[in-house]
């Protein structure tokens, strides 16, 4: 590393694992480094880092029963690498910033006491997320950290879309469809600004971020439509874990015939469903689609992925009056060629249509020339987008410079930033 260039940390807490990317910041922003702790809770827990030196690179076992122990050797690590010395600043992915955080913000006291209270919407993930910043702040008080919220691509759906249909009184305590994956969704549109033009950025798109965690976002002249996940991110297409919407009647029907509570469902819908609940073998993707042709129920875990999220595009599509740009992104969106082909199939109505070489070797642009729909699939990257965020939070404390929108390039600038009182 450089010493004197500013480096910055991103770390994104999840139910059972930390990841984390050191980007170091010049004329642009260079990863160095990504990694993290994966399997928290488990007994094959692990703690790998892959670095640009080979030097900084390892994998090894890590007895981490919780997050807090995880957490804590995160922060030993952090420290023998030389801690506040090295770092210039943390950025924090945080699923919920409820309805009073909708874009990245320098942390305080004050937001974390708010988090707090913002637990019970996302009791999955936010609990981990609040730790992951204290621990910071108590190891290394005077770094500054950013939080980079996951709902605030979505802060400005139309009214309609942020409507949920039950009592009015709901909506005062913040109950409302926020949607998720934001930092993906603002990644993709730059990156479909640079890679495709500015005009093909103002049409009619829908974003598709299919990973183990699965969603679509509906954006029409550059601002959000709609998108597939509402209050949490369980709602939507099934997921690797999760089961997407549901008749909401079987909370009842559960708890009349096998006494399960609202905890009990909670870890049942995120946990337990989606392609794990339907296959009964693996949430991964990729073994139901090598298990599909001998296993109807990995055949049927897939089927229902495919058509779910099918339905989502053609709903999307008549939200926006027709559609000119189709991206699919995440783990299954960039890599499952046949997961993309057959959730296009049927679809010509619409005007996408593939091209087979294409679409196999996951290029860069897979429809076909006769297409009226330019489908492209695109990696995103939040890790980066974190990082960006973080230059304009902290150039924003020395200067009145507004914050620039989804950059296209990994271009920031770095004034000397100040540091203040807070985590």
């Amino acid at each position: 590393m450089k010493p004197g260039s500013p480096h910055i940390l991103t770390i994104n807490g999840g139910s059972s694992s930390i990841k984390l990317a050191l980007f170091e910041a010049g004329d642009s922003l260079q990863r160095i480094l990504e990694g993290g702790i994966e399997r928290i809770g488990t007994s094959d827990a692990t703690f790998r880092v892959k670095a640009s030196d080979q030097a900084d690179s390892f994998s090894h076992p890590l007895t981490a029963p919780d997050h807090a122990v995880a957490v804590a050797a995160l922060m030993d690590w952090i420290e023998e690498r030389g801690g506040r010395h090295t770092l210039t600043a943390v950025g924090h992915r945080v699923v919920h910033g409820g309805p009073r955080y909708y874009k990245p913000e320098r942390i305080t006291p004050q937001m974390v006491e708010e988090l707090h209270r913002l637990s019970p919407f996302d009791p999955d993930h936010l609990p981990e997320e609040i730790l992951l910043t204290e621990a910071f702040h108590h190891r290394f008080p005077e770094l500054p950290q950013v939080a980079c919220f996951d709902t605030a691509f979505h802060h400005d759906l139309p009214r309609v879309a942020q409507l949920l249909p039950i009592p009015r009184r709901y909506e005062a305590q913040g109950v409302r469809r926020y949607g998720f994956h934001g930092l993906s969704y603002a990644f993709l549109m730059g990156e479909l600004a640079r890679l495709a033009g500015p005009k093909s950025a103002q049409g009619r798109i829908i974003l598709a971020h299919l990973g183990n965690g699965a969603s679509l976002a509906a954006v029409r002249d550059g601002k959000p439509v709609d998108t597939s996940m509402s209050f949490t991110p369980t709602a939507g297409v099934p997921m690797s874990t999760r089961s997407g919407d549901l008749d909401p009647g079987l909370v009842w029907y559960l708890a009349r015939t096998e006494k399960m509570g609202a905890k009990q469902f909670n870890e049942m819908v995120n946990f337990q469903s989606g392609l794990l609940g339907v296959s009964e073998t693996s949430s991964d993707m990729r073994d139901l689609l090598d298990r599909e042709a001998q296993d109807v129920r990995a055949a049927e875990a897939v089927a229902l992925f495919c058509y779910q999220v099918k339905k989502w595009i053609g709903s999307f599509a008549a939200a926006m009056g027709g559609l000119d740009t189709l991206v699919f992104a995440g783990g299954i969106g960039e890599n499952a060629h046949p997961v993309r082909a057959r959730i296009c199939n049927g679809l010509a109505f619409l005007g996408i249509e593939l091209e087979e070489q294409h679409n196999a070797a996951s290029d860069g642009v897979i429809s076909a020339p006769t297409s009226r729909v330019d489908v492209r699939v695109i990696h995103t990257d939040e890790e980066l987008m974190i990082a960006r965020s973080v230059c304009h939070v902290l150039e924003l404390a020395v200067s009145s410079e507004p914050m620039a929108k989804t950059p296209a390039t990994n271009e920031c600038k770095h004034p000397t930033m100040k540091t203040t009182e807070g985590i």
